[in-house]
């Protein structure tokens, strides 16, 4: 090698390869890094641009140093781990020199290959982020047809299915953009609803953003975006609307039935309000009062059919979702506890829509509610008469009778119709007690129940005041009709003489009655008060007979 510093290339005497003469300024004139090594790998000088390389080949680092050294000329690209941190990126070539020795030369790529690396990882992001905020991607071109579509494909086609195709000959409904849609956007649109039609036939809702394409004359040449399918969530949120749409439905029908005051009309506003609420043209309701009993009319409302065939069908199914003649039918069976006590049908013309998904979760929510409502009744009814009855014999106590004929004694004074009350008082029933006992005397006051109702019409009322006093008020009964019924009620009283106490203490009964004539003036108090003191009348003059108390002293006309 050459010590003066001159550079020449030498020719072999025998006409060989040309060496390459390169002294030490020659090694540091290089602009990169480059060793002059021995035959061996040994280095023989370096430049200070080739410290890393100096390292990596004192180490045994450098893996192609071989390679390099056995086939002159040879290239190889190595990556060189640096003190202060990174990698340096060498693309190194030897050279033969005389004497057997060889010059490696590298060239710094590593701005080069981190470039590259940084254009393919931006490539293979921006490919990323399209396909993960889109379901795909695609361009139209000046005619408005696809040129492209992302490689995965869309609306259930593969790529080359759409390419050449007009999008339009897809879509189904698109939002309102008050201009052209995102697949001939003219200016830059974002998030346009889209429904189109998949291969499948199906619906499919997108939501599309684009930008147009323009020439260098700003000549309009197409449009490119993304669609995202958010099929799913319009589904969801269709869903989610329904439902609310029902429970405020619901609500409504449940605030009607609660606001009433009164249990009666609980179904009745329950009826209209479920009608109105599921746009039926009418509305049922039935309810079962009793384990062995059937569906009973409660309330109605509109108009509707003939309900028998529905409410049969009940033995077998909770639900009837069927046509009926004229008339479209939905209704289900209400329950409280898992025990049915009612049903609600609905009725809708046949010119009317079919009914709807919603319509049947909404009959069975309302179903509920009336169940509950049923069982409210019920019970308030059930409430009631045990306040308005009399616990053994279960007719009619003082409290309940008294109320009830002054309602029809003032409505019989405005009608100037006639009516007869008749106290019973029985005839020596302690003595039943105390010779027999109370049950004995519980079943002689039953045996009196049977046979006043026996002698009573539905019309008139019976009721036990108490005790051993029964009452009798006989509707629009005249004074010979007060009579008969005394004389009956006395002969079949002698079947009582089977509960006496004693031969000497027969039981029986006494009987006092006040005639209302109808255009008395006469006050319900005096009344009452007749018909007592004939009663007593009867029991101080030996008992077992009856006595119509004298006319009211104020007689005139009404």
């Amino acid at each position: 090698m050459s010590t003066s510093g001159e550079k020449s290339r030498a020719k072999s005497p025998q006409g060989g390869r040309p060496m390459l003469v390169l002294g030490a300024e020659g090694l540091n004139a290089f602009p990169g890094p480059a060793l002059l090594l021995d035959h061996d790998g040994s280095i023989l000088a370096a430049n200070h641009r080739a410290e890393p390389l100096v390292q990596a080949v004192a180490q045994d680092r450098l893996g192609c140093l071989s390679a390099l050294l056995a086939q002159p000329g040879a290239t190889s690209v190595e990556s060189l781990p640096l003190v202060s941190g990174g990698t340096l990126i060498l693309d190194l070539v030897s050279i033969p020199t005389e004497g057997g020795q060889t010059v490696l030369f590298g060239r710094d790529v590593t701005l080069e290959r981190n470039l590259r690396a940084a254009l393919v990882e931006s490539r293979q992001r921006y490919k990323d982020l399209v396909e993960i905020s889109s379901d795909f991607a695609w361009e139209t071109g000046a005619d408005g047809h696809f040129v492209f579509v992302s490689p995965k494909g869309a609306l259930g086609f593969a790529a080359d299915e759409l390419v050449g195709r007009r999008p339009a000959d897809f879509v189904l409904q698109e939002e309102s953009t008050h201009g052209p849609g995102p697949f001939d956007a003219v200016s830059p649109v974002e998030d346009i609803e889209v429904w189109m039609r998949q291969s499948d036939g199906n619906p499919l809702c997108l939501l599309a953003s684009s930008t147009p394409i323009r020439g260098d004359g700003g000549e309009w040449r197409g449009a490119r975006g993304v669609c995202r399918d958010v099929t799913q969530e319009r589904l969801r949120d269709a869903a989610l609307s329904r439902a609310n749409n029902r429970e405020r439905l619901l609500s409504y029908i449940v605030r009607t039935i609660r606001d009433e005051v009164d249990p009666a009309d609980m179904l009745k506003a329950a009826a209209e309000a479920t009608a109105r609420a599921l746009g039926a043209t009418g509305c049922q309701i039935f309810r079962i009062q009793s384990d062995d009993s059937d569906f009973a009319p409660s309330a109605e409302y509109g108009t509707f059919g003939d309900a028998r065939p529905v409410l049969d069908t009940f033995e077998a199914s909770d639900h009837y979702d069927a046509d009926l003649g004229d008339w479209r039918v939905l209704a289900s069976v209400c329950r409280y506890r898992h025990s049915i006590n009612g049903a609600v049908l609905l009725w809708r013309e046949m010119s009317r829509a079919a009914w709807s998904d919603d319509d049947r979760l909404l009959i069975d929510d309302v179903a509920n509610q009336v169940g509950l409502a049923s069982e409210q009744i019920t019970n308030h009814e059930r409430m009631v008469k045990l306040s308005r009855t009399d616990g053994l014999t279960g007719l009619f106590n003082r409290r309940a009778f008294f109320e009830e004929i002054a309602r029809r004694f003032h409505r019989l004074k405005r009608e100037g119709k006639p009516a007869a009350l008749i106290y019973v008082d029985l005839d020596n029933f302690k003595a039943v007690n105390d010779v027999h006992g109370h049950q004995t005397g519980d079943e002689a006051l039953l045996a009196v129940r049977d046979l006043l109702l026996q002698h009573t019409r539905p019309i008139d009322l019976v009721a036990r005041l108490g005790g051993d006093e029964f009452a009798i008020w006989l509707e629009a009964a005249e004074e010979h009709i007060a009579v008969k019924r005394c004389q009956d009620v006395l002969e079949a009283a002698k079947d009582l003489d089977r509960f006496s106490g004693s031969p000497e203490k027969p039981l029986g009964c006494s009987l006092g009655v006040a005639v209302h004539g109808g255009s008395y003036n006469e006050a319900l108090e005096d009344l009452i008060a007749r018909a007592d003191k004939a009663m007593y009348e009867v029991k101080r003059s030996g008992k077992g007979a009856w006595r119509i108390a004298p006319a009211a002293e104020d007689g005139g006309a009404a």
